[in-house]
């Protein structure tokens, strides 16, 4: 095994030390040392999470863990990442540069061709619809149905549903009230929102946290809305969000390609927490 796979293994699981400038809370760098991980393949999560949407909402955190905090002095000046950006005046602690993805909500109205059913967890059909949705569908982990109902991950495993070509799982679905759910629903069984919604792993961000990604602040959110104010809240798990990893919740794929355009996937995007920029979304 390579010698810095390793030393990232060890970093991660807790047999040594993590190394940084920060005084013990890593450099926020070691997913460089990782191998890409094909975008299709990270989920589905979306609406269940790894354990489901009744399944536990937080575990312990390796980041962000009692007794793991570090005094803020050199956190914010010198120290922050080149790339940071704003993050060097917006205060709070820069964890550093994680590797960023991004994930949306497709529509049926998109779709068209020989349909297929979606399933539920009792394999029911829930609907049936064109084989590329359900394809989108099975990897993002949710999307929004042609007669104004969406459906969001249930569980995998699902001996009645068919086989996701990208993942090669069997999905089962849950359908949800639009209204209440418009953009599906995250790991911790409540509605996530565009560029407000991430997944991450909670190991290394806890559920609930709120962070602050100077590089997405100021991004678009469409003609009728205010651009992005770069505050997210860990909302959503993924099968393939792993360690020092951000996966962004986009809304519709247009935003996903101008996400993209913008901060390229696994280019990196700095992670800061605590930052008062971000306190009206301490209670969310």
């Amino acid at each position: 095994m390579p010698r810095l796979h390793l030393l990232f293994t060890a970093m991660m699981f807790g047999s040594m030390p993590a190394l940084g400038a920060c005084g013990g809370w890593g450099g926020g760098n070691a997913w460089v040392q990782q191998p890409l991980v094909e975008e299709e393949e990270r989920r589905p999560t979306s609406g269940g999470g790894l354990e489901g949407p009744s399944g536990p909402a937080q575990r312990a955190s390796k980041t962000l863990g009692a007794g793991q905090r570090q005094p803020d002095e050199g956190l914010l000046g010198g120290d922050a990442p080149p790339s940071a950006g704003n993050a060097r005046t917006a205060g709070g602690h820069v964890l550093g540069v994680f590797r960023n993805t991004y994930y949306d909500f497709p529509r049926e109205a998109d779709f068209s061709g020989p349909e297929t059913p979606i399933m539920n967890a009792s394999c029911a059909p829930i609907a049936k619809v064109p084989k590329a949705f359900f394809e989108a569908v099975c990897v993002q982990g949710g999307g929004s149905l042609r007669n104004g109902g969406t459906v969001s991950f249930a569980k995998r495993d699902c001996a009645c549903a068919e086989i996701c070509p990208r993942t090669g799982q069997r999905i089962c679905f849950d359908a949800l009230d639009a209204a209440s759910f418009p953009w599906g629903r995250g790991a911790t069984g409540r509605p996530i929102a565009p560029l407000r919604s991430v997944a991450a792993d909670t190991s290394v961000l806890p559920m609930g946290t709120v962070l602050y990604i100077p590089e997405l602040e100021g991004a678009p959110r469409g003609p009728d809305s205010e651009p992005a104010d770069g505050c997210f809240v860990v909302e959503d798990r993924g099968l393939k969000v792993r360690g020092e990893h951000v996966d962004i919740f986009a809304g519709f794929p247009s935003q996903t390609a101008a996400l993209n355009a913008r901060v390229p996937s696994n280019k990196g995007v700095t992670i800061v927490v605590d930052s008062p920029r971000c306190a009206h979304l301490s209670k969310r």
